[in-house]
C-alpha cells in the first residue's frame, strides 16, 4: 500500500428538490385545491474517521465528491424523497483544512468513529399547497429548493502514535522499529532509506504502544531541505520522542544539536516534548568509546543516554522501559489531592 498524508478534494452537498404546482382533480369529489407537496432535503457531507487506515491514497484516485440532491415534490401533498448523505471515510489523525494561502485548519478527527457533519445539504422548496391562503386560494408558485453548498478542502493526516523516531538519516531509525516490533521497515546502508512514516506496535512488559518512525532529519529541514520535514507533522502528537544518535558519526553532540535545532524551528511544541536520548550502533565500537560517546552526548543533551544496538538487539529493555516510564507519566493527570473519604460499610 502506497503512503500518501495530504490530498486535495472537492465536495459538494446535495442541493434542495424543488417543490410541486398540483390541484387536486378527483371525479365525484368536489372542493379540489392545491396540494403539490414540498421538495426533499438534499444529502450532507460527512466525514468519518474509521480504524484500519493509515494512508489517504485512496483520495489521488477520487477527488470529486458529490452527494444526491433532493427528489422533488409530487401531487397528493407527498413530499419528495431525501438525498442519501455521503460519508468520506478518512483515517484517524486526519486534518480538514481550507483551501487557502495559510491552510486554516477547519476540523481535526482525532477519535475513532467521529463523524462530522461538514457541508449541510439544500432544504426542499415548498409546494404550491404550503403557499394556499385566504387570499390566495389556487397559487401556482412554488420553492426551487434551497442549493448546495461546495468547495475544495485538503486533507492532511497526522499519524497517531505514542513514541515519535527522530535522526539523522541514516541513524538507525528503521532497523529499531523493526526490532522492536512486527514491522518491516527498509533498511539500507545509505541515507535516506525511509522515505515515508512507518508504524509499529510495540509490545513490552505487558503493554502495549505504536512508536512512529519518519524520515530522517537533515539541517536545514525545517526551511524545506531534504524530505523529514514534511513529515515532522507525524510525531506533533507523539507523547515522548525516541532521539537516535549514530555511535559512527564523527561528532555526536553536533549530530544531537542538529537535530534538536530543527525540532525548535519546525515548532508546534516539539521541542518541550519528552525525550529519551540513545546512542546507537554500539555493536561497532568497544567499552571505552561506548563510554566516552555516551558522556559526550549526555553533556551535550543534558538527558541520561541509553548505549544500544538495534542491529544486534542490545540494550532495547532499558530504552522500552524509559519509554513505556514516560508514557504512563503522560497519561498521569495530577487532579491534586482528593478529599479523604471516611469509610462506612454502608
Amino acid at each position: 500500500m502506497h503512503f500518501l498524508d495530504q490530498a486535495k478534494i472537492f465536495i459538494r452537498s446535495g442541493a434542495g428538490g424543488p417543490g410541486a404546482v398540483s390541484f387536486r382533480r378527483e371525479k365525484f369529489i368536489e372542493y379540489g385545491g392545491p396540494d403539490g407537496g414540498d421538495g426533499g432535503k438534499g444529502g450532507d457531507i460527512i466525514f468519518e474517521a474509521v480504524p484500519g487506515l493509515n494512508t489517504l491514497i485512496d483520495f489521488r484516485y477520487t477527488q470529486h465528491f458529490r452527494a444526491p440532491r433532493g427528489k422533488g415534490g409530487a401531487g397528493s401533498n407527498m413530499t419528495g424523497a431525501g438525498g442519501k448523505d455521503l460519508v468520506i471515510k478518512v483515517p484517524v489523525g486526519t486534518q480538514i483544512l481550507a483551501d487557502d494561502e495559510d491552510r486554516t485548519l477547519l476540523a481535526d478527527l482525532i477519535e475513532e468513529g467521529q463523524c462530522l457533519h461538514f457541508l449541510k445539504g439544500g432544504d426542499g422548496g415548498r409546494g404550491n399547497a404550503s403557499y394556499k391562503s385566504s387570499t390566495n386560494r389556487a397559487p401556482r408558485q412554488h420553492g426551487t429548493g434551497w442549493p448546495s453548498e461546495e468547495m475544495y478542502v485538503w486533507l492532511r493526516l497526522k499519524l497517531l502514535a505514542d513514541v515519535g523516531l527522530v535522526g539523522l538519516p541514516n541513524a538507525g531509525k528503521s532497523t529499531f522499529i523493526n526490532a522492536v516490533t512486527n514491522a518491516q521497515a527498509k533498511v539500507g546502508a545509505y541515507a535516506f532509506t525511509t522515505l515515508r512514516p512507518q508504524l509499529g506496535v510495540v509490545s513490552h512488559k505487558g503493554r502495549e504502544f505504536v512508536a512512529a518512525d519518519i524520515p530522517g532529519l537533515i539541517e536545514g529541514a525545517a526551511e524545506g531541505a531534504g524530505i523529514g520535514d514534511r513529515f515532522l507533522g507525524h510525531i506533533e502528537r507523539c507523547q515522548v520522542i525516541l532521539h537516535l544518535v549514530d555511535a559512527n558519526d564523527e561528532d555526536v553532540a553536533t549530530s544531537y544539536r542538529i537535530v534538536r535545532d530543527e525540532l525548535d524551528a519546525y515548532g508546534a511544541g516539539l521541542a518541550d516534548k519528552p525525550v529519551v536520548v540513545a546512542l546507537n550502533k554500539i555493536d561497532t565500537l568497544d567499552d571505552e568509546l561506548i563510554a566516552a560517546l555516551t558522556a559526550e552526548l549526555e553533556a551535550a543533551s543534558g538527558k541520561k543516554v541509553y548505549p544500544l544496538s538495534a542491529a544486534g538487539k542490545i540494550g532495547l529493555e532499558p530504552v522500552l522501559d524509559a519509554l513505556l516510564e514516560r508514557i504512563s507519566a503522560e497519561h498521569v493527570e495530577d487532579d491534586g489531592p482528593g478529599e479523604e473519604i471516611e469509610w462506612s460499610p454502608i
